[in-house]
């Protein structure tokens, strides 16, 4: 009996060694850590947003319903719990994704509304603002593309054989990634017209 045991013994673990189930272990901590800096990058930003309509209040009052949008998309990337098992559940990702989207379009009309104010470009403390915020917007690039390879690499090893029998033994799912959320808006060349005159 217990050459038997040591014999099982050997033979799982042999199993287990081949069958991917390291790999995922891996994997899925590379997608958590991606995951974490992707967040990190968007709490970066949530957190600059409050100076910044502070800033561009003090230029453009009345354009309250711009400051408005901003506020409430902030409020609304706030409200989602974005912990690691939302990573697991496609809906609550998707609803995420699109509350980030609706925050990035509410501060580009944002910094729309600024280029209309020559003061304001002008004003010190809004171009640093202005300039964290792009150097954030680049770090969320590069933290989302990380967390991309990280969920593609993963998402192969689950559908790959035989670490596929090793998934559907543990039920380990594909992990959902990134997603364009207005592909027509980005397969629109923007119109350049040289002919406006100039602000």
């Amino acid at each position: 009996m217990r050459q038997f045991m040591l014999w099982f013994s050997l033979l799982v673990i042999t199993t287990l060694s081949g069958c991917g189930y390291n790999t995922f272990q891996s994997q899925d901590e590379q997608i958590k850590a991606s995951w974490a800096e992707v967040l990190n990058q968007y709490q970066r930003r949530a957190d600059l947003i409050p100076n910044l309509v502070s800033t561009v209040k003090g230029y453009a009052a009345h354009e309250k319903d711009v400051l408005t949008q901003v506020t409430e998309a902030r409020a609304q990337v706030g409200s989602i719990q974005a912990t690691p098992e939302l990573l697991n559940d496609p809906a609550a990702f998707a609803k995420f994704q699109q509350a980030q989207a609706q925050m990035t379009s509410a501060l580009s009309r944002l910094l729309v509304v600024a280029e209309n104010y020559p003061q304001l470009k002008a004003d010190q403390n809004f171009r640093d603002l202005q300039a964290q915020l792009e150097g954030t917007e680049n770090r969320i690039t590069v933290a989302r593309n990380r967390y991309i390879k990280a969920v593609q690499d993963y998402n192969v090893t689950v559908r790959s054989f035989p670490s596929n029998l090793t998934a559907m033994l543990f039920s380990y799912q594909t992990k959902p990634g990134f997603e364009v959320q207005d592909e027509k808006a980005i397969s629109t060349a923007p119109k350049v017209d040289f002919n406006a005159p100039a602000k």
